[in-house]
């Protein structure tokens, strides 16, 4: 088993260090494909190998999950004095056990999640850079067809006038009224070819400029591909560190507060019985569901601000719906750079700023499957759906606590996903609101609206 994930990361790490480009059959099976359940499941198979890179060790939450103790055990050992000690110390070993997995894997989950966001934001610059170049190099075509146009224009009007000894004769001598005349008739003609010379010299500089251009620019594209990997598999490895995480953290949640009891009922020397620890966590238990369910009532009355009338967002018949109520806070575009604590802000912005408050709801553009929901950086908490066609919406910002789907889950346009915050690089609670076509995103305003949604 060993041997073949040393095989494995060897294989991922060539691919990685290659520098070459996915071929559009792979751009395609990239993009174009949704996540089946199954698959959703062997990319969780796969987290084992994902941690592992981290430096986190599996299998510790699962060789003590069968052997957890009961109030049964609790009780019997408290009875028996040499088998309370073994009790109080397999108790506290477990504790510790839980206590380091959630912080091993916490912190395997922001490694990966930076390593995510700083990828993602390579792969968006170089699109940049390659929509820049390429743009350069047609701006330099444009000038060399038009420097060439005007070279043949000015060419053809001399072979008309001066094309053969006859023409030239006739122009020279024809209405010449005297020396004066022939003079500036002669210097017009050699400011004409002069002129000719130069057109035809900016018409052929443009054009070895536009080559140059298109050679960068394809050299940039390749790149821009290159690094449009590497972030799909960082954002699976992210995925990945993210749901052991969250696996380790509910284990911890399930049973830190039973063994905290079991462990106080060991040690304490009083008459208060094992049954009134047990009752004690059966009543915090009680008080926890009930704080869950206020703040579900809570995100509920939030979400009505969405669309004006309460409840899921109206669609256009399109299939699309507004992924959030509120005005528009920040559009899509180059705007000034901003930091606060979390980072600065990038120079272009690649979404759609939407602000409805604190807690509102966040839906689903569209039906998908989502395929990441962990902390992103700059993007704070977020959760990314596909499509299908290669088409796929972004929402970041979501406040801590506030994802309502986790990743592999099929979700129906105008669904909960998540609920409005200020994580990662916000100034205020917002959604922010991205769309992306085969991984590049694009205006989502112009996306939205030719389906018949404002945003």
């Amino acid at each position: 088993m060993n041997d073949q994930i040393t095989k494995d990361a060897a294989a991922a790490a060539a691919s990685e260090e290659c520098g070459c480009a996915p071929t559009p059959a792979e751009r395609d099976a990239l993009w174009k494909q949704s996540v089946s359940r199954r698959s959703a499941l062997g990319l969780g198979a796969l987290s084992v190998v994902a941690l592992s890179a981290f430096g986190v060790a599996s299998g510790v939450s699962a060789a003590y999950a069968a052997s957890y103790p009961s109030w049964d055990d609790v009780q019997k050992a408290k009875n028996n004095e040499a088998a309370k000690g073994a009790e109080i110390q397999r108790i506290e070993g477990l504790i510790q056990s839980l206590t380091q997995k959630v912080a091993q894997t916490q912190a395997a989950a922001k490694t990966a999640s930076d390593e995510y966001f700083t990828a993602q934001q390579e792969f968006f610059a170089a699109i940049a850079e390659a929509d820049t170049l390429q743009a350069k190099a047609d701006e330099q075509a444009g000038v060399a067809d038009e420097s060439a146009r005007k070279a043949g224009q000015v060419a053809a009007q001399i072979y008309r006038n001066g094309g053969d000894d006859t023409s030239l004769e006739l122009f020279f001598a024809g209405s010449a009224a005297n020396a004066d005349e022939l003079l500036s008739r002669l210097g017009t003609m050699d400011k004409l070819l002069e002129y000719n010379q130069s057109v035809y010299d900016d018409a052929v500089a443009a054009r070895n400029s536009a080559q140059s251009l298109s050679d960068q620019a394809k050299v940039a594209r390749d790149e821009r591909d290159r690094l449009q990997k590497i972030a799909e598999q960082k954002m699976v490895a992210a995925q990945q560190a993210a749901d052991a995480a969250q696996a380790a953290l509910d284990e911890q949640s399930a049973n830190l507060n039973t063994m905290q009891a079991q462990l106080a009922a060991l040690k304490d020397t009083t008459t208060k019985t094992v049954a009134g620890y047990q009752a004690g966590v059966a009543a915090r238990e009680a008080e926890e569901k009930k704080r869950r369910e206020r703040e579900a009532a809570e995100a509920a009355a939030n979400a009505g601000g969405n669309s004006g009338g309460g409840g899921a967002p109206a669609g256009s018949g399109s299939g699309w719906v507004r992924p959030h109520g509120g005005y528009r806070s920040s559009g899509y575009g180059p705007r000034s750079q901003q930091c606060n604590a979390n980072g600065c802000s990038s120079s272009w912005h690649y979404g759609i700023d939407l602000a409805n408050g604190c807690g509102a709801a966040i839906y689903a553009a569209y039906a998908g499957v989502v395929d990441a929901a962990f902390y992103n950086g700059g993007y704070g908490n977020y959760v990314r759906i596909q499509h299908g066609t290669g088409v796929a919406t972004g929402y970041a910002h979501i406040r801590d606590g506030g994802f309502a789907v986790r990743a592999g889950q099929q979700v129906q346009a105008g669904q909960i996903i998540a609920y409005a915050g200020n994580t990662g690089g916000s100034f205020g609670c917002h959604l922010h609101f991205e769309v992306y076509i085969n991984g590049y995103y694009t205006n989502p305003a112009d996306f939205m609206a030719a389906r018949g949604i404002s945003i």
